[in-house]
């Protein structure tokens, strides 16, 4: 199983205000779309599952199948909605549904729980042109360290760079 976790941030390594709030840029936010829909899976943690499905994001994205790591015993009536309780959990029901590789879509302590485990094989960032003095990390601070290689870097714009790694196994 293939995971690829796909983030924005900023210049100092935010990947939201202290809020919430995501002030991305318009081809940012074209290049997440475009990433996302090649994923026929995606993973999510609770807070962002619920910002996306409030602003109908799901649907931009190609509807794919959503697990989501929440700590209570939630459950949907949507079969594409799943929710699991732990990284492990998340792969084992990806692989059980014949899924080869997902998307992991944040947030920062979902990012911590998979990079924990080693469960994130690529990290693809979309760099803002912005600084926050504050706000959400990229990860939350944890007991985990990863080596990575580059394997790309690409202009989505003027200002905005991506850059690819594999995370060294």
């Amino acid at each position: 199983m293939k995971t690829t976790l796909y983030m924005a941030q900023t210049l100092n390594g935010y990947i939201a205000k202290k809020n919430g709030d995501t002030p991305w840029s318009e081809e940012v936010w074209k290049s997440y779309y475009q990433i996302a829909k090649k994923f026929k899976a995606i993973i999510l943690g609770r807070k962002t599952y619920e910002v996306m499905k409030e602003v109908n994001e799901f649907e931009k994205i190609g509807n794919p199948f959503t697990i989501v790591l929440s700590k209570s015993n939630k459950s949907s009536n949507d079969k594409n909605i799943n929710f699991v309780k732990s990284p492990k959990e998340a792969i084992k029901l990806l692989e059980k549904n014949g899924f080869k590789e997902a998307l992991i879509g944040g947030g920062s302590k979902l990012n911590a729980s998979f990079m924990k485990e080693n469960l994130i094989n690529e990290i693809i960032l979309d760099i803002e042109p912005q600084i926050f003095g504050n706000g959400i990390k990229l990860f939350e601070e944890g007991k985990f360290e990863a080596k990575l290689k580059l394997k790309a870097v690409k202009n989505i714009s003027e200002n905005v760079v991506q850059l690819c790694y594999e995370v060294v196994k």
